[in-house]
């Protein structure tokens, strides 16, 4: 087994839990292995901080699995996906909903490995090099746990590449019923689980959506980058006068009006538009009760992060421009890049430059399918603000 020796004063992270060693707290590795290997993790002392596994090709060089001296077994990884999957059993307990994450990587101390359950089916990502290694048991474990009628995999990811490894997608076992519609809050809503984004759904704002119906009676509500539709939804199942849904991929907007006609709303209350967010927002002579700002990842790597702020800065002031006085904005980011503090302090600059009046509601995450580490800030990438605009 690979030995892994840190520098000096680099223990203590990992002493407390955190899943991440990077190459510069690295002194020296000794004994050689392919990518993804098994690696036992050593402090300048000599004491066993715990077992992982090692990669030359990102910057993240090891993934810690154990804590100590106990080895990182098959029958280890069988059982956490197994305690993951029971974990969710409540969330898919009753007829509302029957699809969440089932395995959500770091936060269920499988790093690089997430699993979405899909009505009947699951979805599988594995992005890391140690992950991949463990394949066939991940499969394994997977029809054991859940009896699914199809394992799908969606290992395309950027990640999956700085790790060295190649795209992997497609049908590992079973067949995926088309078309593939899933229940969620009592929503029926169909799913690209080939060639949609992620795993084919964002089941992270399950929760939010709720909350979102909450505010939804009665409002003229604008649904921004709406992918597939499920804020959309969730708004005219709480009521909203009308919805008006935005996103730049038309296939995306095709799905979005497929689960509105899904549902049996009236068409005549929904109207779905492809186009940027940005330019929409700029060029729409209307006003909004409510509006919900839900974009994709703007800061993928830390230098991205100024772009990324000045992107999260114009969207929630041209929203602010754009809403009725006393109207809602519920306004997020998922860019792992930008901390809760940074991103609260980026609406703050929108709200000090539009010149109104704004309190703060809710500060919302992602749902309990999508549990965070404690020792790991860094999986909490969902964020999310309610905010009340005068």
């Amino acid at each position: 087994m690979l030995k892994v020796y840190l520098k000096k004063g680099r223990e203590k992270p990992i002493k407390n839990g955190h899943p991440w060693i990077f190459s510069g707290a690295i002194q020296k590795v000794e004994g050689e292995g392919k990518a993804g290997e098994p690696c036992k993790v050593i402090g300048a002392d000599e004491t066993v901080l715990g077992h992982g596994y090692y990669t030359t090709q990102s910057s993240i060089a090891v993934r810690m699995l154990t804590r100590g001296d106990e080895p990182f077994t098959g029958k280890e990884l069988r059982k956490r996906i197994s305690r993951a999957c029971g974990l969710r059993s409540s969330i898919c307990a009753n007829a509302e909903t029957d699809s969440c994450r089932l395995v959500n990587a770091e936060g269920d101390f499988l790093p690089g490995l997430i699993v979405d359950r899909y009505a009947c089916g699951v979805s599988v990502q594995i992005v890391t090099a140690g992950m991949e290694l463990m394949r066939e048991e991940i499969v394994h474990a997977l029809t054991d746990t859940c009896s699914p009628a199809f394992i799908f995999e969606r290992s395309g990811t950027e990640a999956r590449g700085r790790e060295g490894l190649a795209p992997a997608e497609g049908l590992l076992q079973g067949a995926a019923p088309e078309p593939l519609i899933i229940k969620e809050n009592g929503l029926k809503i169909g799913v690209d689980i080939a060639g949609g984004q992620k795993t084919g759904f964002f089941f992270d704002q399950r929760t939010n959506r709720i909350l979102a119906r909450h505010y939804a009676p009665r409002r003229r509500c604008l649904d921004c980058f709406s992918y597939s539709g499920a804020f959309s939804l969730n708004l005219l199942a709480g009521g909203a006068a009308a919805v008006t849904a935005i996103d730049i991929s038309k296939p995306a907007v095709e799905w979005c009006r497929r689960n509105i006609a899904l549902n049996g709303f009236d068409a005549s209350r929904t109207d779905c538009i492809c186009g940027d967010v940005f330019d929409c927002l700029r060029t729409i002579d209307r006003r909004y009760d409510l509006i919900v700002l839900d974009p994709p990842k703007f800061a993928k790597h830390p230098s991205e992060v100024p772009k990324a702020s000045r992107g999260y800065k114009d969207i929630n002031l041209l929203a602010m421009k754009k809403i009725v006085p006393g109207g809602i904005i519920m306004t997020f980011s998922c860019s792992n890049a930008v901390d809760p503090r940074l991103f609260r302090q980026i609406v703050f600059a929108a709200a000090a430059d539009s010149g109104k009046d704004v309190q703060l509601l809710h500060v919302l995450s992602a749902g309990p399918d999508h549990p965070v580490n404690l020792a790991h800030p860094e999986g909490e990438y969902l964020k999310g603000l309610v905010l009340r605009v005068y």
